[in-house]
């Protein structure tokens, strides 16, 4: 089945283990797809559709709200889409574009009130949907924060802070990123995944610059001397206090928060956003 060669679909990909082909010989168009699955779902206000957005799945929006279906309008998919070469997901970005108010203070209060864990009790994708975990609207104030728990590097331009974990591949991804970037990175490693020791050896390093790279590359790191780590302290205490409970958190330089890794061009415009 070619339908998810790229495509790691988050939940219900069971459901579609059986006659998505049916579809292959007359694919229907994305107005004959809408017009199935509005008379499946007359009580969901479907608003837009797009088949050829991610490989063999239609893209539905609902609302807010996002979720998937084959060209046959049978099988429904509420969850996650992930892109496993760029390992991007695909859902959280194109929710950020539905709704850009998510990065600004206005969408937090109605984040709060929606269960990000509760089990979803309808038949309803739009209310279903609402169970998934979305990117939090938050800002902060990074200045009481100490410089010895931050590694700085980058070629210059708008100034980007990072909480990061060595051994989360999307931190690594993004760290990828940001190098083919106008950006100067300042680098504040938090221990999400147990890679305290390897924070402690990069601020310790003698090239902090040359150790982060090595520590994503997962390259042996050289003994290194003791030095104070209490920087790092203050960042896995900042996080705390702040729910990055993930990686990566990036922080923009008027302290809007954005979580989670996202496409260059996304990064490029929003980085423009910061207020002055």
């Amino acid at each position: 089945m070619k339908l998810l060669h790229k495509i790691a679909v988050g939940t219900g990909i069971a459901a579609l283990a059986g006659g998505v082909g049916a579809y292959a010989q007359a694919p229907a168009s994305d107005t004959e797809v809408l017009g199935l699955l509005k008379a499946r779902l007359p009580k969901t206000q479907v608003g837009k559709i797009d088949c050829a957005r991610i490989g063999s799945l239609c893209e539905v929006q609902a609302g807010s709200q996002l979720f998937y279906t084959d060209r046959s309008a049978r099988y429904l998919i509420i969850g996650r889409v992930y892109d496993m070469e760029t390992r991007q997901d695909l859902t959280a970005a194109r929710l950020l574009e539905i709704n850009p108010d998510m990065l600004l203070g206005g969408a937090a209060a109605a984040g709060k009130a929606e269960s990000a864990n509760a089990a979803p009790e309808t038949t309803d994708p739009v209310q279903a949907g609402r169970g998934l975990k979305r990117a939090v609207a938050q800002k902060v104030s990074l200045a009481g924060l100490p410089k010895s728990g931050a590694i700085e590097w980058g070629s210059g331009g708008p100034t980007v802070t990072v909480f990061s974990d060595f051994r989360c591949g999307y931190c690594k991804a993004l760290h990828e990123q940001f190098r083919t970037m106008n950006v100067r990175v300042i680098e504040r490693p938090i221990s999400v995944l147990g890679t305290r020791m390897i924070s402690n050896a990069v601020v310790c390093a003698p090239d902090r610059r040359k150790a982060l790279a090595d520590a994503y590359e997962g390259r042996d790191l050289a003994a290194s001397r003791k030095c104070d780590t209490t920087g790092l302290d203050a960042n896995e205490k900042f996080a705390r206090e702040h729910g990055f409970d993930g990686t990566p958190v990036v922080v923009r330089s008027d302290g809007a928060v954005l979580q989670g890794f996202r496409p260059k061009a996304f990064l490029e415009t929003w980085l423009k956003g910061a207020s002055s």
